[in-house]
């Protein structure tokens, strides 16, 4: 079972100003903070996205081929999470629409780092 997903980032900073509002549009909030990471999820419940510092102290970098797919409540969360996310310096990687399935509508983007998001809603 998948407990959880993290991602690396070389300001922490400025990656958490950026998943608080981001996230926010999905209703997932920041749940702790220690030194060099960062944890979000539901409100009142466990951090199960992470956003940290390597702790090799080496660069953080994005993968090929990696994404983190978010579940959104609705077509206008998507959209919000998208324009937020664009709003704050992220990368359009397709904008908010229907894709895949009949009631699938969803939307790409990647982050200051380069991580690519993919928020998502099915009816």
């Amino acid at each position: 079972m998948l407990l959880g997903v993290t991602l690396g980032t070389n300001d922490l900073a400025k990656a958490g100003a950026f998943y608080n509002a981001v996230l926010g549009t999905i209703n997932m909030v920041q749940t702790m903070a220690v030194e060099g990471e960062i944890g979000y999820g539901v409100i009142g419940g466990l951090s199960c996205f992470w956003v940290l510092t390597p702790f090799n102290q080496q660069a953080a970098s994005y993968g090929n081929g990696v994404q983190v797919t978010f579940q959104a409540s609705s077509n206008d969360q998507v959209e919000a999470f998208h324009q937020m996310a664009l709003a704050l310096g992220g990368v359009d990687e397709g904008a908010p629409g229907y894709r895949y399935r009949p009631d699938y509508y969803g939307a790409y983007c990647r982050d200051l780092d380069g991580n690519k998001l993919h928020v998502m809603y099915e009816a």
